[in-house]
């Protein structure tokens, strides 16, 4: 039966729609078809992965790009990888998982493959989605809509004072240290990804400055030969001890990233996102590289910095972050008001029934499997819809309400890239009460068995 068809179907009957096929969305089909609901993939690639198929248009990740937690932490729970996967695989490995895990779970084939969702509107109790592909449009009706398209694919460019005679470019547009060949390059943000392409730039750029704002905590990826995020994974130290302690324990193993040039961070631990990177202190500590004030305005190839100081380039790379995009989606349906939408539990809009989003949430060590565990609770309620109709009355009542702390107590940078930031214990935590209310169980279905381990 087409999709077009189903224009007369009721709760049940019509599919969910499930948008994007990346981690967020493959953990989206999974935890439904765990519930025995009929669910539908759109992906404007040709393939699974995301942002980690590097092959994908829209993919951010570059050739040297690796996971900055260990897959211990990162991977789904009932889907181990592969014996033999680095501690830190690249993205060609978990290309080849999300392959894997599509495939072991049936989810393939339920996804249409280069199909862009134009639009999603609430119609009768129900959804029209309207799509493009090379086919041509097309548009049908669902029970729900999980949007789990992503939020690293929309650049956020900074704007400058001044004219630059060289090129300015963001991160997302960014592939190989080839490109910086002989150039002498400006990178512009000292998060991960700006700390990863400085530490490529070092090896082919004539010269390499990196432009920080503040200062940061670099946490190194092994610490007593283990990976760092592995050590802690018992019962969670109260925030000021863990603070307290971990603060020290960086302070051993990376020294104070304020002799190599960093600004005093003028913030606790764990406040803001820390650089899951040492090399690019080993790098600033063999001369290979400087660190640079903002910047003020730019001349020519002259950047002037906030400093007074100022230097010569033919390449600024803006490694500045990125603002959520659900453009299929009126920005009122998710109450969007701020730099993020404003969603109980970053899942639920209390605008629209049935509108659900898997992904849009930023933690430490929150990994795959926080993603799974949001789409789990995601589909306990469509699900509570189908067998549990007054335990699902009382969620809406919940979901109408304010959203519970899942800070851990912990005072976020105000930053737009924080707005969706959470304490990975604080939340599983949340979501595993929030599972408890529903109390619907899943089908009996379980595939765990299935898988390898």
């Amino acid at each position: 039966m087409s999709l077009e068809s189903k224009s007369d179907a009721v709760w049940g009957e019509a599919p969910v729609a499930v948008i994007g096929a990346g981690p967020s969305g493959l953990a989206a089909m999974r935890a439904l078809s765990r519930r025995g609901l009929d669910a539908v993939g759109f992906e404007a690639h040709s393939d699974v992965g995301g942002l980690w198929n590097i092959e994908n248009p829209a993919s951010t990740v570059y050739e040297s790009a690796h996971l900055i937690s260990s897959k211990t932490t990162t991977q789904f729970s009932e889907f181990p990888m592969p014996a033999g996967t680095p501690d830190y695989p690249g993205h060609r490995h978990l290309l080849g998982y999300f392959r894997d895990y599509a495939g072991a779970f049936g989810l393939t084939g339920r996804i249409r493959f280069n199909t862009r969702v134009t639009s999603a509107v609430p119609d009768d109790g129900g959804w029209t989605v309207q799509w493009e592909s090379p086919g041509g449009s097309g548009s049908g009706r669902f029970s729900a809509v999980i949007a789990a398209s992503g939020t690293l694919h929309t650049p956020s460019l900074p704007e400058f004072r001044g004219s630059f005679d060289g090129e300015i470019r963001h991160a997302a547009s960014y592939k190989s240290a080839a490109e910086f060949a002989g150039k002498r390059v400006l990178i512009v943000g000292a998060g991960n990804s700006g700390c990863d392409i400085a530490v490529d730039a070092v090896h082919h750029a004539a010269a390499v400055d990196i432009s920080v704002r503040r200062g940061y905590y670099f946490v190194p990826k092994y610490v007593f030969g283990r990976p760092t995020d592995t050590l802690n994974q018992g019962k969670p130290l109260p925030r000021p001890l863990k603070q307290f302690l971990d603060k020290r324990l960086l302070r051993m193993f990376t020294g104070d990233p304020v002799r190599f040039g960093f600004p005093k961070p003028d913030y606790g631990i764990y406040e803001s996102h820390p650089v899951v990177n040492s090399l690019i202190l080993h790098h600033l500590g063999h001369g290979d590289l400087t660190v640079k004030p903002d910047v003020d305005r730019l001349e020519g190839h002259t950047v002037h910095f906030r400093d007074g100081s100022s230097g010569e380039y033919d390449l600024i790379l803006c490694s500045t972050g990125y603002v959520l995009d659900y453009p299929y989606l009126r920005p009122e349906l998710l109450d969007w008001t701020g730099a993020a939408p404003s969603l109980y539990l970053n899942i639920f809009s209390r605008q629209a029934r049935n509108l659900l989003v898997v992904g849009m949430v930023e933690a430490s060590g929150l990994g795959w499997e926080g993603r799974y565990r949001q789409a789990e609770l995601a589909a306990a309620y469509l699900a509570a819809q189908r067998d549990d109709p007054a335990a699902a009355g009382r969620f809406v009542e919940l979901v109408a309400g304010e959203s519970p702390d899942v800070t851990g107590g912990y005072r976020y940078l105000g930053l737009d890239r924080m707005s969706y930031y959470v304490n990975k214990d604080a939340y599983r935590a949340e979501l595993a009460a929030h599972l408890d209310r529903l109390a619907v169980e899943p089908a009996p279905e379980d595939a765990r068995s299935e898988v390898h381990s």
